[in-house]
């Protein structure tokens, strides 16, 4: 258990202590469940109403609520950020491995930096290089050539294929797959011909990648997962895909081959995005999205229908179905209503 004073929470978090600095916190708690010892935040002015039976060592807020709470109080620009932060500080997650395990296979041209950890039974093969600092989880498969910059971790059971690149301070979670054959078949009378993938995958600096996920080596070209971009879990990345800096995609999400996704976008969870497509910049897709175009302007998009009781969405799903009839009918209405011109 890791401990803080108040005074090294202003530190962490550039807020305004207002309190003792000398008492201590081990813990973060939401606001109702806070005890003294434990440090929590208030994000959402709603939750207000509970800051005078808040029993926590201190909390962070804003200005405008320290009025509100008579107890230490941390003023923070954004105590959602300073949350992430002070949890960050108090965070006693493992290593996924210590030192090199001696059941790791690690090839003799293989390139390690200083204090690398490898578990066990995970392979590094010929002309790897990892950076100083890098952990391998144990299971994890490196592939030939591939690099692993400094500081980065993978945790059990990542396989990493043949001239990947990862950048520095990367985490990845356990099972992902990177570098696997994109899906590219040519089809000769009914016979599929695999087209190989001579691509690689280029990932930058503190990327984040969840669980379970996979990101497909590109055919010709490299896919491209550019710095400070953080993966969900169970996500597709076909080939080819290039993803800009800054880019949030959540769990589910789905991207076929070739497609370009800018700059700080968010992919809400379960988003659909077809392929050979554009999308810019500052775009906001919210969840169960259906991307079948490109989009040239930021900004936030939705599709898919919302949960309704089984009789409603029912009437709504043949209305669907009905459409085009009643286009149809429609038109030929205005048509009949429309005055015509005089000769």
């Amino acid at each position: 258990m890791k401990t803080l004073t108040l005074a090294e929470l202003a530190t962490i978090t550039g807020g305004e202590l207002h309190g003792d600095g000398n008492q201590t916190v081990s813990t973060v708690a939401p606001m109702d469940k806070a005890v003294e010892g434990s440090v929590t935040f208030l994000s959402n002015v709603k939750y207000a109403k509970h800051l005078a039976d808040c029993h926590a060592t201190v909390v962070m807020l804003k200005e405008a609520q320290r009025e509100h709470f008579h107890g230490n109080a941390l003023v923070v620009d954004d105590p959602y950020v300073a949350f992430a932060k002070v949890a960050q500080a108090l965070d006693t997650t493992p290593k996924s491995a210590h030192q090199i395990a001696p059941s790791a296979v690690i090839a003799e041209d293989a390139v390690l930096g200083t204090n690398v950890s490898i578990g066990a039974n995970a392979t590094i093969e010929s002309g790897v290089t990892l950076g100083d600092n890098v952990t391998i989880g144990a299971g994890c498969f490196i592939g030939k050539n591939a690099s692993i910059g400094g500081n980065s971790q993978l945790w059990a059971n990542v396989s990493v294929y043949h001239e990947v690149n990862i950048g520095n301070d990367c985490l990845i979670q356990a099972n992902t797959v990177i570098g696997a054959d994109g899906f590219g078949y040519a089809n000769e009378k009914g016979e599929w011909i695999k087209i190989p993938q001579l691509g690689t995958v280029r990932i930058g600096n503190r990327v984040e990648i969840g669980a379970c996920t996979t990101i497909d080596r590109g055919a010709l070209e490299d896919t491209v997962i550019e710095d400070n971009v953080i993966i969900d879990n169970q996500i597709q990345i076909a080939h080819n895909v290039h993803i800009g800096y800054g880019t949030a995609m959540a769990g589910g999400t789905i991207v076929a081959g070739s497609t370009t996704i800018g700059k700080y976008c968010i992919i809400g969870g379960g988003t659909v995005i077809n392929g050979h497509i554009e999308i810019v910049d500052g775009v906001t897709i919210t969840g169960m999205g259906m991307v079948m175009r490109g989009i040239s302007e930021k900004g936030m998009y939705s599709s898919g229908i919302p949960l309704q009781p089984n009789k409603e969405w029912r009437k709504t799903a043949t209305r669907v179905h009905r459409i085009d009839d009643m286009n149809k009918r429609l038109k030929a209405v205005e048509k009949q209503l429309t005055p015509k011109a005089e000769s």
